[in-house]
């Protein structure tokens, strides 16, 4: 009972999807620590990347809980069917960010002091879509914010390689999720909502992901030149560059399991593999000096 419970939690927030900016975060980390930092700031900032994903998804489900309803393609998710109440999402999501809070006070001020401009802008970008078409790069700088957030967390100020990292993420995560968004061009229409599909048409939405898409990578070789990162570091953007073009490739928007592998599993898949050559490229380099 209690397996099956939190094995429905986790398909609310789609738990599995925490892959995406974890690995960055981490990077962000291990960059600003030179290595692994002390038990204690490592332990919080997990805790913080955790709160922050999860609370922000929760709270998505809640906000988009009707419009999930009206709409063939999520009318089946937890709370539209009732399988996860209200209250319950509203639960997980205070505790999320009550998480979040924690942790934020136990690392430093700074972190304390951005954590409601982060709250802030987790609940802003549930609401984004009846407002503008940007939605999906307020949810590129939501996730963006991992890095910077785990950067802060270690060294207490920022720096223009975080930001760099925010960067690439945030226009991954917005290419990818325009393409998500393809799906759903004709219903956004319908009910009024904004997304770039239904505001350019699917052909413009496409080259708005790929150049998102091109942006995250030049983001990426802008952090190889400036620091500068080893072979690994420039194989591994080498792959990710590989991995969008199949992506991309995959892209058939009225095929439900071809769009999902397009736009998760394969940045999935994405975030893991560049997280490894970037590990690899770091430790290689400590062994080195």
């Amino acid at each position: 009972m209690v397996f099956d419970k939190l094995k429905k939690y986790g398909e609310l927030v789609m738990f599995s999807h925490t892959v995406f900016s974890l690995p960055f975060g981490l990077i962000a980390m291990l960059w600003a620590a030179d290595g692994i930092p002390e038990l204690r700031v490592f332990f919080w900032i997990l805790v913080a990347l955790f709160g922050a994903r999860n609370g922000a998804n929760a709270f998505n489900r809640i906000a988009d809980r009707y419009i999930d309803r009206k709409n063939e393609r999520t009318k089946d998710r937890h709370l539209s069917t009732g399988k996860v109440k209200l209250y319950e999402a509203v639960i997980i999501t205070v505790l999320c960010f009550l998480l979040m809070a924690a942790a934020a006070y136990m690392l430093n001020l700074i972190c304390l002091i951005l954590l409601p401009f982060a709250i802030v802008l987790f609940i802003f970008y549930s609401y984004s879509k009846r407002i503008t078409w940007l939605c999906h790069f307020i949810l590129g700088a939501a996730c963006g914010g991992a890095p910077v957030g785990a950067w802060l967390a270690v060294k207490g100020e920022i720096a223009l390689v975080p930001l760099l990292l925010g960067a690439a993420v945030c226009f991954w995560v917005a290419g990818f999720d325009i393409i998500y968004a393809t799906q759903d061009i004709e219903f956004d229409r319908k009910e009024g909502l904004y997304s770039i599909p239904a505001r350019f048409g699917l052909k413009n939405a496409l080259w708005m992901a790929r150049a998102s898409h091109a942006v995250c990578i030049l983001c990426l070789v802008a952090i190889y030149i400036l620091m500068p990162r080893g072979i690994f570091f420039l194989i591994g953007i080498l792959v990710s560059v590989i991995l969008l073009c199949i992506e991309h490739y995959n892209v058939m928007p009225e095929n439900r399991n071809k769009m999902i592998f397009a736009s998760y599993h394969i940045n999935q898949i994405l975030s893991i593999v560049f997280f490894i050559f970037a590990m690899l490229d770091f430790w290689c380099d400590k062994v080195i000096k």
